[in-house]
């Protein structure tokens, strides 16, 4: 067990945040030679009297373009949670279920610098919307320039 987790820790880390339709802190922990764990969380403005926060897990794999340059894709899963008007809007959940991906391309420095782009379509299988809640959910989950410091 203490070699599992001295490995873990040994990993390429970064640390930063992903900006688009909102604001989000974003972690990325290497899971190995060509996969990648990103967990971000974030927060939006206040739409037609609601504010929204998420958290969000993606587990990508990674490949290697040339140079600084790779591309990643895979899937995820997020919640989130709606401020606001919901008590008032009884056919509204409060809570949010999301699965979808995460497809993008980023470049790392040579220092220790690392920017991405990449597109995060979800869909919403619980909460958050009239009638069954299903849907296609962009607010968190559009394209994102991602900023981040490699450790």
């Amino acid at each position: 067990m203490l070699t599992v987790v001295s490995v873990s820790f040994a990993q390429p880390r970064a640390i930063g945040g992903r900006l688009g339709y909102n604001l989000e802190f974003s972690y990325q922990h290497s899971l190995g030679d060509r996969m990648m764990m990103d967990l971000s969380a974030g927060a939006t403005n206040v739409w037609n009297g609601w504010a929204y926060a998420d958290v969000n897990a993606m587990f990508d794999w990674v490949f290697n373009i040339s140079g600084g340059w790779n591309w990643y894709v895979g899937p995820g899963a997020g919640l989130g949670f709606a401020f606001g008007r919901w008590w008032k809007d009884y056919d509204y959940m409060p809570f949010r279920l999301n699965v979808g991906a995460q497809i993008g391309v980023e470049y790392q420095f040579g220092i220790p610098l690392n920017l991405s782009l990449d597109w995060r379509p979800m869909v919403n299988v619980l909460g958050f919307g009239r009638g069954n809640g299903y849907g296609w959910y962009q607010g968190f989950y559009g394209v994102a320039l991602g900023v981040r410091y490699r450790f």
